[in-house]
């Protein structure tokens, strides 16, 4: 009789019960949020982070042109000017590009980069700016060639 309600405890035990089993569902969702969580911040901060490097590779093309024109282009002329000399140069001699090789891109998030020149935050030079995540011009998430005030 001893060996009958041994595999009879054997069989009861060879298996996971509902509750076992929802309590690692459980388990597994909040490890799948933590991670989608994680994914997200991660590829936000790369998109930030990508925003800023194409800024930056921005100078030197820049630069370039201020040195043949001796000014920066204008904001009506933007960054296009890189491209293709723009057709109010005083002297289309003096322009020496292509500056830039490959079309002006997007930011990563799909909208045109934004210039002006003479700058308002950067009086001195150019201001080139993103308009960020939200796509709206003068947030706080805007990410440009200035010092970012704290």
């Amino acid at each position: 009789m001893s060996t009958i309600r041994s595999r009879s405890r054997r069989r009861r035990r060879g298996g996971f019960t509902l509750m076992e089993v929802l309590l690692v569902l459980v388990i597994l969702v909040i490890l799948g949020s933590f991670a989608v969580f994680a994914y997200s911040s991660a590829q936000k901060q790369s998109r930030v982070n990508a925003a800023k490097s194409q800024i930056g590779l921005f100078k030197t093309p820049l630069e370039m042109f201020q040195l043949n024109l001796s000014q920066y282009p204008t904001t009506s002329q933007g960054l296009e000017a890189l491209r293709q000399p723009p057709s109010d140069l005083s002297s289309q001699a003096d322009w020496q590009g292509p500056y830039l090789i490959e079309p002006v891109p997007n930011d990563p998030w799909g909208t045109p980069y934004q210039y002006t020149y003479p700058g308002t935050r950067n009086t001195d030079r150019y201001d080139l700016w993103s308009v960020g995540p939200d796509k709206q011009n003068g947030t706080d998430d805007d990410i440009g060639n200035w010092i970012q005030e704290s």
